[in-house]
């Protein structure tokens, strides 16, 4: 009876090894990635295929980040000279011009219809802007719209890679993209007003020895571009808040000022452009 036994838990221990023994159990799959893991990997093949869809508007969102870096090295000259970071900004500026203006304009041809549409685009302008003042001393003043612009310019096409990237974690990068949109309005004033104050200055440096002759007549033709531009109104809305601000301050002031003020005013007002019919597209 005690062999029987004895031979009964001989077998129950031999049956129930295999279930005891950690080799002879199969090794769990591997969890499958996450969702989150998956986007991640796939976050550089759809930026990559975004911008070989999108080759020129990528190569200016570049252009103007680039803006930005060496505006910062203008204003903290720690690599480099000033000089040289100021005449960056302004190529990188008349790059994002030229690649803006081969964007809207079509194939060239020498004819007076496709100059007039050449004037009146704003990249022309700030083609022009870069060309007026890469041989002048570098100024703060001068690179203040460039790098406005190309911050505004940024914010929207940095949106538009969130977007195609589809990653809700980047919180960050587009609550700053959302406070430069709630101030987009008070950005374009601030340029209008740079483009105004540029005016004086380059007078100034003309006068300095710090720019040359031609320098504050060939910007007077900028501002009257500026001026009339159809798609940015906010120079002649700027130039329409000096004019009130000033004549307030005329009648406030004693008669000489005023009388000078008023002077002033007259002849700025002279100089504005008369409205005229701008080409349709």
């Amino acid at each position: 009876m005690s062999d029987e036994i004895g031979s009964n838990r001989e077998n129950n221990a031999d049956s129930s090894a295999p279930f005891n023994s950690s080799e002879s159990m199969p090794s769990p799959p591997p969890p499958p990635p996450s969702e989150q893991s998956q986007a991640y990997q796939n976050v550089p093949a759809k930026m990559i295929d975004h911008f070989k869809a999108h080759k020129v508007d990528s190569a200016m969102w570049a252009l103007r980040i680039l803006a930005i870096f060496f505006a910062l090295f203008y204003i903290f000259p720690i690599f480099g000279n000033q000089q040289s970071a100021f005449n960056k900004v302004l190529l990188a500026n008349a790059a994002v011009s030229a690649l803006r203006l081969h964007q809207r304009l079509p194939a060239f041809t020498l004819s007076r219809e496709f100059l007039a549409r050449l004037f009146v685009e704003d990249s022309c302008h700030y083609l022009i802007f870069s060309l007026i003042f890469f041989n002048v001393q570098p100024t703060f003043l001068i690179v203040v719209p460039i790098v406005l612009f190309a911050v505004l310019q940024v914010s929207s096409y940095s949106l538009k890679l969130l977007d195609v990237i589809g990653q809700n974690s980047w919180w960050g990068a587009r609550f700053l993209i959302s406070l430069v949109e709630f101030q987009a309005a008070n950005i374009l004033k601030a340029i209008a007003f740079s483009e105004i104050f540029i005016m004086p200055l380059a007078v100034i440096l003309t006068f300095t020895g710090r720019a040359g002759l031609m320098t504050p007549i060939v910007y007077y033709h900028f501002l009257v571009m500026r001026y009339s531009s159809r798609r940015n109104p906010y120079t002649r809305n700027a130039f329409a808040e000096l004019r009130m601000a000033t004549e307030t301050l005329a009648n406030r002031s004693p008669p000489m000022v005023g009388k000078f003020l008023r002077t002033g005013v007259n002849f700025v007002s002279r100089l504005a452009p008369q409205n005229r019919p701008v080409p349709t597209q």
